[in-house]
């Protein structure tokens, strides 16, 4: 049961191999480029001749046509990609052209490709990232009727002048997409098998050949440690907690202080006894996704040997029923020392959440930390799914993380953070409540103001809250239906741009 291959992408200065279908790209206003004009001269003219006898097909960045070669050429058949106004041509949009590329081929049943470029090395690496990020299908478990689109693309090549170059530009996007394929393989697990123990070693054996340094908290070194909040969602559970804490040190890093990056891992979360209804647990496998996007960032990182100095840290738990489970009104400790009461056990993501912020904090002192997790249906309620919500106590964090947004298409958006939604977390009987005062008010804001709570003043942080752009229920330009990986490219990118030596 050997999980979904995909193609191989390559970079020539010419021709190679025998491939069975030509791409060549059409500018907006049907103008051909220079590779279609010389493909339009070699097949009589068959390129223009389609243009003006079909209206639909003009050239709009992403639209493609397909044509028949017949018996003559090397190609038995030709598709356009309309690359768009060249103006607009840059590499968020190029990706987006490969990705809708890689749809039109694998719907043509095609095995090999070729795709013959004018265009600056940049923009064929983007392409090619494209055709590497959509390339993705979940198809681990599948025994039988394999979709036909899953297997049939073998290989895409570029032909460019400026083969090297692209082939230069395109070597660390392929580490990227590698790193939100592992994110999306995590999320789509089930939760039958993904568990935090299984968990735990899969990270162990994607990681450690890589580098990375990884280190697993089993349940007793976690209560050794003081991890009682973390331990606390999980106690319902026969699969115990875990802890996992890598730390990747790329060469040439110059800060003595490392980026920390923290992930949320409830591998199913049930919502313990405030449970949730039906329609609402289905998708809780996806509740361990902001952990899923530390771990793929930090393939990632490792995998294009960033000169940066990362530790990433997830906190793995089940929210379960059991009559061991935790209970609303129980009050338990944290690794901070703050004592929670628990007012609903459903506000489980927090508390495991609590615990890794004090740990990373006290033991790597990190220059900034950004925390990932599927927290709150608020956050879906307010921004829906085209936007994350981000919670930062630092301008220039949120700067770099908003610039990275705009430059993947990841976007975000800049919530509040205030005294208020603070202070409504007080608990008359504790130090902290793990729900507000304010009730279902600003919910995603509260648990911010709860999670602000266990980050040290002056420290830059930020906590994205994912819960409503995780996963797809269509197929999008670069990713499929369901797990998406969003945020290991946003990351990456604001690692690169702002933190990288």
């Amino acid at each position: 049961m050997a999980r979904f291959t995909p193609p191989k992408i390559s970079f020539h200065k010419k021709s190679t191999g025998k491939p069975d279908t030509a791409i060549v790209g059409i500018y907006a206003k049907s103008n051909l480029s220079k590779a279609a004009t010389a493909l339009d001269k070699d097949n009589d003219g068959l390129i223009t001749h389609q243009l003006k006898k079909q209206k639909k097909f003009t050239g709009k960045a992403g639209q493609t046509l397909t044509l028949s070669l017949g018996k003559k050429g090397d190609f038995t058949s030709l598709i356009l990609v309309g690359l768009g106004e060249t103006d607009k041509l840059d590499p968020k949009n190029a990706e987006i052209i490969g990705g809708k590329l890689y749809s039109a081929l694998v719907a043509g049943g095609v095995e090999a490709a070729q795709v013959t470029l004018d265009e600056e090395p940049d923009l064929v690496a983007s392409i090619a990232s494209g055709i590497a990020l959509r390339a993705y299908y979940f198809d681990k478990y599948k025994t039988a009727d394999k979709d036909d689109n899953s297997v049939a693309l073998k290989s895409v090549s570029f032909v460019s002048v400026k083969a090297d170059a692209a082939a230069k530009e395109f070597s660390p996007l392929a580490d990227l997409a590698a790193g939100v394929h592992l994110t999306r393989d995590l999320i789509n697990e089930p939760p039958n098998l993904l568990y935090p123990d299984s968990y735990a070693k899969i990270i162990r054996d994607e990681l450690k050949p890589l580098g990375i340094d990884v280190e697993i908290f089993d349940e007793k070194k976690m209560e050794k440690l003081g991890f009682h909040s973390h331990l606390a969602v999980g106690v319902g559970s026969s699969r115990q907690p875990r802890v996992v804490v890598m730390r990747y040190k790329g060469k040439g890093a110059k800060s003595k202080k490392p980026l920390a990056f923290v992930g949320k891992g409830v591998t199913f979360d049930t919502g313990g006894y405030n449970i949730k209804p039906t329609g609402s647990m289905e998708d809780m496998k996806y509740d361990m996704a902001g952990s899923a996007v530390v771990v793929g960032l930090m393939k990632a990182l490792a995998a294009r040997k960033a000169k940066v100095d990362v530790v990433g840290i997830v906190g793995l738990a089940e929210n379960m029923v059991s009559s061991t489970a935790y209970r609303a009104s129980d009050i338990i400790n944290s690794l901070s020392g703050k004592t929670i009461e628990v007012l609903n056990t459903d506000a489980e993501g927090r508390l495991v959440l609590c615990d890794a912020l004090t740990y990373v904090q006290q033991e790597y002192d990190p220059r900034l930390i950004v925390d990932l997790a599927t927290l709150t249906g608020a956050m879906v309620v307010a921004l829906g799914t085209e936007y994350c919500g981000v919670f930062a106590n630092d301008d220039n964090l949120w700067k770099a993380l908003d610039s990275a947004g705009t430059a993947t298409g990841e976007k975000v958006w800049r919530m509040p953070l205030d005294e208020a939604f603070r202070k409504s977390m007080d608990s008359q009987v504790a130090d902290i409540r793990n729900t507000s005062t304010m009730g279902r008010n600003a919910g995603a804001c509260s648990a911010a103001g709860f999670l602000e709570r266990f980050v040290d003043e002056g420290r830059a942080w930020a906590h994205m809250d994912i819960a409503g752009v995780v996963w797809n229920t269509t197929d999008a330009a670069l990713s499929p239906k369901h797990a998406n990986g969003f945020g290991v490219r946003l990351l990456d990118k604001m690692i690169a741009d702002h933190y990288e030596s």
